[in-house]
């Protein structure tokens, strides 16, 4: 019996216990809403591709409620209504907040405090509803004016009062950015848009600061790293356009490329010059570059005592099947790749598949690209013959 006794008190305290260790809510959102028909709040995180629930909450008979749960750091809720009717917080861990509004005006007039990120986030979304507006109202008139004209120069004066709204807005955005560059709130401010569809921040400089800044602060946050990987695609997709306008259009001195051989030994194409070069892309792997690979030999076996040279960049990840493959075809010619996909030089040269080539000239101008079968021959015979 004493025994019994004894095993329901060391039951009981671990139920206790269970339950004492709980983990405490960390944040809360707390307020009144106002003339409102629902009987329901609701908070829902907000996320890179839509929003989960979070928590929800009763509507008493006089608009109060009370929100919790708990985040590790600066997050993004949505505080809805309905579909109509919601705000967007951005509320940071231990932060309790408060909320007024009424029902009629809930998305555009409310009130927030307690919570730092979240009167940022209306600030930016404040800004911006007002510069829509008054966008679309000076285009309004503007519309009106075409059907039934009152005199150029009022449609020239609102063209200019539009031009005036934008640059204040970008102007604002991008003020906003470089002084609150370790709040999230800027992500918010990089990915807002006027009405028309474009982006207010365009200025890659400000994207790339900020993006960094974040990501280094808020490393869990997937709304900072989604930035971060947007803005190196960004910058990615810049240099392509660089270099593809810089080929496609100028075609002269190509960019340098360095590897290193097998033996490890650095080889730069700058050091071929004086010479047509083949810079040629390609894998072990890939069943058409080795298909190519007599095709060069044939070529290079022809053309090597006239002044042509072959500079081929290996895309692999495996030195021993690189290795195994030059051996195999009998290549000759400078042989380089980092073993790491060489993606720099495939990025440069906007390679976006193998085998890929450009024929340069003497003096590094492209002469052509992507030569196969007899093409690479007749080129080469007009040349150097």
């Amino acid at each position: 019996m004493i025994q019994n006794v004894h095993k329901f008190i060391l039951f009981t305290a671990l139920i206790f216990l269970a339950f004492s260790c709980k983990k405490p809510s960390n944040i809360s959102v707390s307020g009144v809403v106002t003339n409102c028909p629902s009987s329901k709040i609701y908070l829902e995180k907000l996320g890179i591709n839509g929003s989960v629930p979070f928590d929800s909450s009763k509507i008493d008979n006089k608009g109060r409620f009370f929100l919790e749960g708990n985040v590790s750091h600066p997050t993004f809720f949505l505080l809805k209504i309905n579909n109509q009717k919601f705000i967007t917080l951005l509320i940071d861990s231990s932060e309790n907040v408060g909320f007024s509004a009424d029902f009629i005006s809930y998305s555009n007039d409310y009130h927030v405090e307690g919570s730092y990120g979240s009167l940022k986030v209306q600030e930016l979304n404040q800004k911006l509803a007002r510069s829509n507006s008054k966008i679309d109202s000076l285009q309004s008139l503007i519309n009106i004016n075409a059907i039934s004209p009152v005199n150029k120069a009022k449609t020239d004066a609102w063209k200019k009062e539009i031009e005036d709204v934008y640059l204040d807005q970008k102007d604002f955005s991008k003020k906003f950015i470089n002084e609150n560059p370790f709040s999230l709130a800027s992500v918010l401010a990089i990915y807002q848009k006027f009405n028309d569809g474009s982006y207010i921040i365009q200025d890659l400089q400000t994207i790339k600061i900020a993006a960094s800044a974040l990501h280094s602060m808020y490393p869990e946050s997937e709304h900072a790293v989604t930035l971060y990987e947007d803005t190196k695609q960004m910058m990615k997709s810049l240099r392509t356009q660089e270099i593809r306008e810089f080929i496609e259009k100028t075609g002269a001195n190509s960019p340098d490329i360095v590897l290193p051989d097998p033996t490890g030994k650095d080889i730069s194409l700058v050091s071929l010059r004086g010479n047509v070069v083949l810079l040629h892309f390609w894998s072990a792997f890939d069943r058409n570059s080795r298909i190519m690979n007599p095709v060069l030999k044939e070529n290079f076996k022809e053309f090597h005592p006239k002044g042509f040279e072959i500079y081929q960049i290996c895309i692999d990840t495996s030195k021993t099947a690189w290795e195994d493959a030059i051996k195999a075809d009998g290549l000759t010619w400078a042989n380089v790749g980092d073993m790491k996909g060489s993606i720099q030089a495939l990025s440069m040269y906007n390679v976006q598949s193998v085998p890929s080539n450009y024929l340069l000239d003497k003096d590094g101008s492209i002469l052509a690209k992507d030569l196969k079968g007899p093409a690479l021959y007749n080129i080469l015979s007009e040349i150097l013959n």
